[in-house]
């Protein structure tokens, strides 16, 4: 299992007492969301940033990584790429936390379309909940042939939750939203969520907001 590596950002005060992971979508790589990181540094002075780049090349995008090939023609695809997916990320996270002397409650995971299935995934699955968890254009994923409450037995963590969605988006179709919200519902995890309107699959000025308001608001109670 190749460790997987990309752009990182310090802590502005220096010594960084929380950190946020970027998960990039299908066909990006780490370098999609680390700009994030820096317009969130005022808002979270004492966070280190990290983007890794997905463990795959992209069939899709020649220059691009993937978490898991998608094909849409193939059962059960993305709950067998979260979890085939889901060690290296998790790995990584260890590293981290570890270079920073943190733990898991100083964790937050931030992704966009796949990455958001991957940081669901990985979050509901650790050992010790991360601080938060933050998921732009993506869906909360499960069996294909089960409802999520199935998962229920598999999920030790339940950190706090913010899903972000456009209502135009035409790649993960918006109705992915309540279906997560509910699912995450189901399985005990506390939950905000905001569909925003006029927005296609992308992150937006006020998706940025929302996000940052919410981090620095749950990440203030591990501090």
């Amino acid at each position: 299992m190749t460790p997987l590596d990309g752009p990182r950002l310090n802590a502005r005060s220096g010594k960084a007492r929380q950190l946020v992971v970027f998960l990039h979508g299908y066909g990006a790589d780490g370098n999609d969301l680390i700009d994030i990181g820096r317009a969130w540094q005022e808002l979270l002075p004492d966070t280190a940033f990290a983007s890794p780049h997905a463990p795959e090349p992209c069939a899709g995008a020649p220059y691009g990584r993937q978490w898991f090939p998608l094909t849409f023609r193939v059962h059960n695809e993305r709950w067998d790429g979260v979890r085939s997916a889901g060690p290296v990320l998790d790995a990584f996270l260890d590293a981290e936390l570890q270079r920073h002397g943190l733990d898991d409650a100083g964790l937050a995971l931030v992704g966009f379309s796949q990455g958001t299935m991957m940081a669901l995934h990985t979050g509901l699955r650790r050992r010790v909940a991360p601080g938060a968890v933050v998921g732009y254009s993506g869906i909360l994923v499960g069996p294909d042939d089960s409802p999520i409450t199935d998962m229920a037995p598999e999920i030790t963590a339940r950190p706090p939750t913010l899903l972000v969605h456009g209502d135009q988006d035409q790649v993960v179709p918006p109705m992915a939203l309540p279906y997560s919200v509910e699912g995450l519902k189901a399985l005990g995890v506390p939950v905000e969520a905001h569909m925003v309107p006029g927005l296609g699959h992308g992150i937006d000025n006020s998706g940025l907001r929302l996000g940052g308001d919410f981090l620095a608001r749950s990440l203030a109670r591990t501090a």
